[in-house]
């Protein structure tokens, strides 16, 4: 088996899902005692958050990529970027690397089509849904991404980051998530995308009849997959 390499720490609490989820996966494959091979870089977010609302993603690439030649120098053989948002760096860290970063997007995608939908709500930072660089690559694998109106991106952010981040977990804000997840299913979305690592925490799939992705296992399953090949 590969050894998974992980760059984390963005945050902390979903980077602990990430280590979970990859060895019960590999747990239920291997049986036994098996666990997966890991190896792990994980960073203070404080900074990397102060750099994506200074919109210095310049410098926040060279930071990560320098961490993923940590991991790669580690014995890691492939790289996943235990993040949504900052797969925007993704091409930096690329360049950088020598081993391949399995992108979370291509993932997720994957999934997607594997379930038979075309048409896909998604929810995340105000980076993640507004921006190109994970939007984009999703509708470039044949879906159409739908992103919730400016005043719910204002809130799913907001408790992306106040609350999430740090480990809080509000009912009042679920109550929000889970009305802004039924308003994408009514404009025509199959189902939603939780595109940041952290929304787990608060909304599963028990709570909604919409299918949702849970970009954080996606990720961790497929890890695995590949590091069994």
């Amino acid at each position: 088996m590969k050894t998974i390499g992980l760059l984390g720490g963005m945050s902390w609490e979903s980077t602990e899902l990430y280590y979970r989820w990859i060895n019960e996966e590999t747990k239920h494959r291997l049986g036994g005692l098996h666990s997966a091979p890991v190896a792990m870089v994980s960073v203070d977010f404080q900074h990397i958050e102060e750099l994506q609302h200074q919109g210095n993603w310049e410098a926040a690439g060279e930071f990560l990529a320098e961490k993923a030649l940590q991991v790669e120098a580690a014995g890691a053989g492939f790289l996943l970027l235990c993040t949504n948002t900052m797969h925007k760096v993704a091409p930096q860290i690329e360049a950088a690397i020598s081993i391949p970063l399995l992108h979370l997007a291509d993932a997720t995608a994957k999934r997607i089509r594997e379930a038979g939908l075309t048409t896909v709500g998604l929810l995340g930072t105000k980076f993640t849904m507004e921006q190109d660089f994970y939007r984009g690559r999703l509708e470039q694998q044949g879906l159409s991404v739908l992103i919730p109106a400016q005043g719910d991106r204002d809130i799913i952010h907001r408790v992306i980051y106040e609350e999430l981040c740090l480990g809080k977990i509000v009912a009042d804000s679920r109550k929000e998530y889970l009305r802004i997840i039924d308003q994408l299913a009514a404009a025509g979305a199959e189902g939603v995308i939780e595109g940041c690592t952290e929304i787990v925490m608060l909304v599963q799939q028990e709570h909604t009849r919409i299918p949702l992705f849970d970009t954080t296992a996606i990720h961790a399953r497929e890890a695995v997959s590949l590091a069994l090949q």
